[in-house]
């Protein structure tokens, strides 16, 4: 559905229903998305985990879990299930815009498909991404076991089951494992 709605009445509307995960697109479009099954609120807090874990030993950044929003620059409002920002940029902000929906796009994203996600979305999500600033994003797909690798002006990489994600330059040293991803439940 298509709303005309400021960024302060998107902001209120997603405060007054905290029981739902709201997205809105470009043009204004809102998506209510379904809450997680158990298998994929598991693998989600497993990857929220690592990203963390790496983020707090080297503090260059702040990491994020699926429930944070960002106001990207073309104007969509998106949740990765899993983020990451340089400490520079975050820095930046100031305390109402780190408060509300940080209005930048993370350096690093990842989406997680669930049962419920449209690939084709997923895709046409972490482009979105990619075209608002983020420098690294993965996809990551627990039932076919691929991982579509998205960089800044480079063509998506598509690895069939990995054991492990590099953060490569953006996130120097850290490693997504993802035995416990792709493990059955």
């Amino acid at each position: 559905m298509i709303v005309e709605l400021t960024d302060e009445q998107f902001y209120e509307l997603c405060q007054a229903n905290r029981d739902l995960r709201l997205e809105r697109t470009a043009t204004g479009e809102i998506i209510i998305m379904p809450p997680a099954g158990g298998e994929t609120s598991h693998r989600n807090i497993e990857i929220s985990f690592q990203l963390e874990a790496w983020s707090r030993q080297n503090d260059l950044g702040i990491a994020f879990d699926s429930s944070t929003g960002f106001k990207l620059p073309n104007g969509a409002e998106r949740s990765p299930d899993a983020s990451w920002i340089k400490c520079d940029r975050w820095n930046s902000l100031n305390t109402e815009q780190k408060r509300k929906f940080p209005p930048l796009c993370p350096d690093f994203v990842i989406e997680l498909r669930s049962e419920t996600d449209s690939i084709k979305t997923l895709q046409l999500k972490m482009q979105e991404y990619i075209d608002n600033g983020a420098k690294l994003g993965w996809l990551i797909d627990p039932k076919t076991q691929k991982v579509e690798i998205y960089r800044l002006g480079k063509q998506v990489e598509i690895l069939q089951n990995p054991a492990t994600l590099s953060g490569e330059d953006v996130l120097p040293g850290f490693v997504l494992n993802l035995s416990s991803i792709f493990r059955e439940l």
